[in-house]
Order: C-alpha cells, then structure tokens, then sequence
C-alpha cells in the first residue's frame, strides 16, 4: 500500500487522470485476480477503459490451461507494439498463469520487447512494488520466481458489477493430473483462514450481492492444511447462515473429495444454489489411471447417485477431455456411454492440449487431430441433445430466478441451478432481485420466460 501511495502522487502530478485497461483470459479464479489488480490500480490512481488506444497502462492477466489460449494472449500481447508506437509512454504488463512458465517468460523477454513488466500468480500482491520498480528506474521488471506462494489478505478489490461476486477461498491444487499446468504455475495448495472468508462474504451480503461464487481449483480441499477444525461443508454451511438473500455457488470440485457430508450440507440450506459442477474427464478407467484422476469410473458415477439423492433437482455440470494420448476409439466410447448414463444439464468439452512441463506431454499419442475432432464433434452433438431436452423439460413451470443483467437481447437471469434465462419481458429495476419467472421456451444453451 505504500507503494500505491507513490504512484498515486506520481500520477496526481500529470495533467490529467491516467488510464488503466485489465484484460482478462481464463477462469474465475483470473477474474478474482482481475479484481484485486483493479483494487490496487484504484489506489493508485489509475481510472479504466476498455480501449487500449486509450490506456496508460496495459494489463494483460493470462490463462495457461490450453495451447489455444496461449497463442491467442500471445497474439494480442504482439498487437500492443501498434499502440506502444503511438504512445512510447505506455505501460505493458503481462500477469497470470502463463507469465509463470519459464519458456513463456523467456519468449516474451526475448521477442516481445514492448512487454515492460512480467509477474507470475505467487507475485501478484507485490504488483504495486514491481510496478514501482519500472517506473522509478525505467527497466524492465521479470518476477516469475517459483516459490511456494503466498496468501496476502486486504489487497483493495475493484469488483466488476453489483449482482455477482467472486471469493477465493484457497489457491494451488495438490493433485498433478497428468495433464494440467495448474499445480506448476499456481503452486500447492494454501487455504485461506475461515473467519476471513466469512467476513468476506458477511460484507458482500451487506452491500447487496445476491450470487456468491466460492472458488478453488479444488474447493473440497479447502483447510486440509489448517488446525481449524473444519471443512469445505461446514465452511459453506456457515457462509450459509449469515443473514442477508443471496445464493452461493462453488467451484471447482474434484471427484475424490466431493464427500456425503457436503451433499447433505447443500441439501439443508435454500441458500446453497443445487448445482454442483464435477469434473469427470474420461469415461475410461485406464484413461483416468493415465490421467493421476484418483478415481474410477464406478466411483465417480456413485457420487452421481448419491449427490441426486440428497438434492433431487440438481443441476449437474462437468469437463470432458477428448483425445488424451493414448485414448482408443474404445475408450472413448466409454466416454460417450457415460454421458448418456449421467445426463449431465451441460458440459464444458476440450481436446487435449498438451502443455509443457507435464508428464502427460511426453506420452505417445497416435490418433490424428482429425480423428479427435471428429470424436469431439459426436460428444458436442450428444451433449447438445441432451441439454436441449432437459431445457425443454422446465417449459410451463414457474422457477426462482435471480436477475442478473441485461444484454444486447433483454434482461438475463439465472435459476438457483445457473441456467441462463432471457426474459420476454420486464424493466430493468428487476436487475439484481430475486423473480418467479414463468418458463415459456427453450433450446439448448438457455431458457426464456416471463416475469410473474
């Protein structure tokens, strides 16, 4: 904070407010880092706009998960050179996932020059010295040291919207699937104490947020490494017993860890949105093994059952990756049942992408990128089936919904099980209140209706 102070009076001595653009990629986990960026911006006098034409400052918070997503900041990150040409004051700064991956700290040093200041997840709350650092001696600034990470409570947060609110309970993930970059570039996992969440949530309720998203790569983790005697359910239970309307939602999940007691926690509060977002990734037991899932397939559809058992309208969503090295056309098909024998209310699929630095980026992987797509083709269309039918099933009756916004089409909202809702009608004072909506038609992404 004291070196947001002397930034705040170097940018108080020019002639006029300098301005600030936060571009973010990836998860909710980035948009919460997003957050906290703006929050120190805005303690250092930074104002915002959305144009980089505009901008004083470029800060760019990156996503590491898929190779796609990393050629894409790369190639947007490459466009910047045109507005640095126009303002050589600019200030160019890449952050997240992907500025901690040492070949791709090494590439943007090498080959992307007007990048001025670089820093990893373990390194954002220090983001007012680095910045400092630059401007007080005009060199570049590369932070992307592996440590084990940290957690720095009363960062400032500039929260986007009034509805929606993200909490980090925990960051770092303990698990190394095979595949995944997380655990190498968010380091191992650091819960944060409960009566700081608490008091977190206690606050977002008072101001009049009404959808709580609590975020972990694998919430069901949280304070295994606390003496605190407890766990993620009763955290969530005593989330849910502070005063005030609003729904809380959590993500993600890892199979292993999702546990009867947490089920039964979301079954006992209205205030626990029903629905619960459970990665599977493979329908093969040897796909999974390969994969360092932890779990089979026989188990993970018994949590299925007994998570519908407790909570009978949930709304089931998951990750499916198609193609992992090695993955036969068999085994695949595996997938394929499965998700027949689930019906999940949507998936978010992926083909494989290998990333560097994991050990599934060494195995063999014989099957043709377009064999792969043609798979994931069949899984998307499948899925697309099955969504659209259970859309189809809520035509006619009247759901809570809370509404949450307004688009290019009408007002949006959302049921307790995060199913998107377009409303045929309504003013926009329903925005951020709680609305019986009467479901007149559906396809497969989302649903329409009328406010009663």
């Amino acid at each position: 904070m004291d070196y947001c102070q002397k930034i705040h009076a170097m940018n108080a001595a020019l002639d006029h407010t300098p301005l600030a653009m936060v571009d973010t990629y990836g998860c909710q986990q980035n948009e919460a880092d997003s957050e906290r960026l703006r929050g120190y911006l805005s303690q250092m006098g930074y104002g915002f706009t959305d144009d980089e034409h505009q901008a004083d400052l470029v800060l760019v918070n990156t996503c590491a998960i898929r190779e796609h997503a990393e050629q894409r900041v790369l190639g947007n990150v490459g466009a910047l050179v045109h507005t640095k040409r126009k303002n050589p004051n600019q200030i160019i700064c890449l952050c997240g996932c992907m500025a901690q991956e040492p070949h791709v700290a090494k590439k943007v040093k090498e080959s992307y020059h007007q990048v001025d200041l670089l820093f990893g997840p373990h390194a954002l709350w220090r983001f007012p010295e680095l910045l400092w650092r630059f401007k007080a001696a005009g060199k570049r600034v590369f932070e992307f040291a592996d440590d084990p990470g940290s957690i720095a409570e009363g960062i400032p947060v500039v929260r986007q919207g009034s509805v929606k609110a993200w909490v980090s309970i925990m960051y770092g993930c303990n698990n190394f699937c095979s595949y995944c970059i997380v655990p190498y570039v968010r380091g191992r996992e650091r819960s944060r104490k409960p009566e700081v969440i608490l008091e977190e949530i206690a606050g977002l309720a008072a101001e009049g947020y009404k959808d709580i998203t609590l975020l972990g790569q694998n919430v069901n983790s949280w304070g295994k490494d606390l003496d605190c005697g407890m766990d993620f359910a009763d955290l969530l239970k005593a989330a849910a017993d502070i005063p005030g309307e609003f729904l809380l939602r959590f993500m993600t999940s890892h199979p292993k860890d999702a546990s009867q007691k947490l089920f039964d926690t979301m079954a006992s509060s209205e205030k626990i949105a029903p629905c619960f977002h459970l990665p599977f990734q493979a329908g093969s037991d040897r796909v999974l093994k390969a994969m360092n899932r932890v779990y089979g397939r026989a188990g993970y559809l018994d949590k299925v059952r007994r998570l519908r058992a407790a909570i009978p309208d949930v709304v089931i969503t998951s990750d499916v990756i198609v193609g992992f090295p090695g993955e036969t056309a068999e085994e695949f098909e595996e997938t394929m049942t499965l998700i027949d024998e689930v019906g999940f209310d949507a998936l978010f699929t992926f083909i494989y992408s290998p990333r560097v630095g994991t050990p599934a980026a060494s195995m063999e992987d014989p099957v043709s990128r377009e064999e792969k797509l043609a798979w994931f083709q069949r899984l998307v269309a499948r899925q697309d089936e099955i969504s659209e039918a259970k859309h189809r099933a809520y035509i006619g009756k009247t759901v809570r919904c809370l509404v949450d916004g307004k688009d290019e089409k009408g007002l949006t909202a959302r049921t307790g099980g995060n199913r998107l809702v377009r409303l045929t009608n309504g003013a926009e004072d329903l925005i951020g209140r709680f609305a019986d909506i009467r479901i007149t038609g559906a396809n497969k992404w989302s649903l329409s209706g009328e406010a009663v």
